[in-house]
């Protein structure tokens, strides 16, 4: 697909770099001063940092659209394409962005779920949950990099792009129909490899992901509860980064709202570990997301001129996750029956 590309980066390398800056900034800042001493996350805390990581991605999408609005008419790419609009250029790649964070920020539920049972499965202790995942953020970044990066050559493609597109679709429709089958981190390949090749200790010794004793080196299970959560990571990229490719070509708006989305992860997960469960509906409205983006990218681009329109994408989206989180909340969860 030959789709003219607004921040190429040929010409925009320096955002790229600027970018990773800031998270790189952030990230130090988290870790070197505010989480310096390993504690328990509060629900005030969560909260707190939840708004902050929220803000700021709205903050830099704000910026991000001013600065469109200034570039555009001054790139000469675009002052050879007849009947360029600047504005609504700018108001577009401006919702591209904020309708990726949100569906990124929703398909993160399913993130928070695996934290739950990889940390009650390890035995980690709440105080020490906030190290696994700031470094399980920072794989998730670079991995997402490396996907993203794959992605904008792929997307290139009719054929690729049809394939995402069936694929979530597909994915989409399996969330409906197939059996959920409980997450059993002591069954995953990777870990019981782990545990038959390398010295593995079963106790906990404080936030350290290895240890040295007897003049040997054991690994911890925060360093096995990190490489399930980095793997699970891995496999929700497939379907994710697809998602917001769905809903942009633009390999800077795909980078730049899925790392936001994934800052907020941990903060999103304090708040809502203890109620997630409740929200039971929500993967059903995330499925029907999906299979949504997915007909948008195999199909409903081409219908509506090479691109459905952005504000219509968010207004579903937006329309299928509120509808989903107010269903749990009216809704009990049913009880399970057990045979007498």
């Amino acid at each position: 697909m030959n789709e003219l590309i607004l921040f190429p980066i040929s010409e925009y390398w320096w955002l790229y770099l600027a970018f990773i800056g800031f998270v790189a900034l952030m990230l130090a800042l988290d870790l070197g001063v505010f989480h310096k001493d390993a504690h328990e996350v509060s629900f005030k805390e969560a909260a707190t940092w939840s708004v902050a990581w929220v803000s700021l991605a709205l903050i830099f999408n704000y910026g991000f659209y001013q600065y469109a609005l200034w570039k555009f008419p001054m790139d000469p790419r675009l002052a050879q394409i007849p009947d360029f609009n600047a504005i609504a250029s700018a108001e577009r790649v401006a919702l591209e962005f904020l309708t990726g964070f949100v569906v990124e920020k929703s398909l993160a539920v399913d993130n928070i779920f695996v934290f739950v049972i990889v940390f009650a499965f390890f035995g980690i202790p709440a105080k020490y949950q906030h190290r696994v995942l700031f470094w399980g953020i920072i794989g998730a970044v670079f991995f997402r990099a490396i996907f993203i990066g794959v992605g904008s050559v792929l997307m290139q493609y009719k054929a690729i792009v049809i394939f995402f597109g069936a694929l979530l679709i597909l994915t989409g429709i399996k969330i409906f129909f197939a059996p959920q089958k409980p997450i059993d981190p002591g069954k995953n390949p990777l870990i019981k490899w782990l545990k038959r090749s390398l010295p593995v200790t079963d106790k906990i010794h404080g936030d350290k992901f290895f240890i040295k004793q007897d003049g040997k080196r054991y690994i911890t299970p925060l360093f096995l509860a990190l490489i399930f959560i980095e793997l699970s990571d891995i496999i929700f990229a497939i379907d994710s980064v697809p998602a917001i490719f769905a809903l942009s070509s633009e390999p800077l708006i795909v980078f730049t709202s899925n790392i936001f989305a994934i800052l907020g992860l941990r903060a999103m997960y304090f708040l809502l570990a203890g109620v997630v469960d409740k929200f039971y509906l929500l993967k059903y409205a995330l499925g029907v997301v999906l299979v949504f983006v997915g007909l948008k990218m195999a199909w409903l681009n081409q219908a509506f001129g090479g691109k459905f329109p952005i504000s219509w994408s968010l207004i579903i989206i937006t329309t299928i996750i509120g509808t989903g989180i107010a269903a749990s909340l009216l809704r009990k969860k049913p009880e399970s029956v057990l045979p007498a």
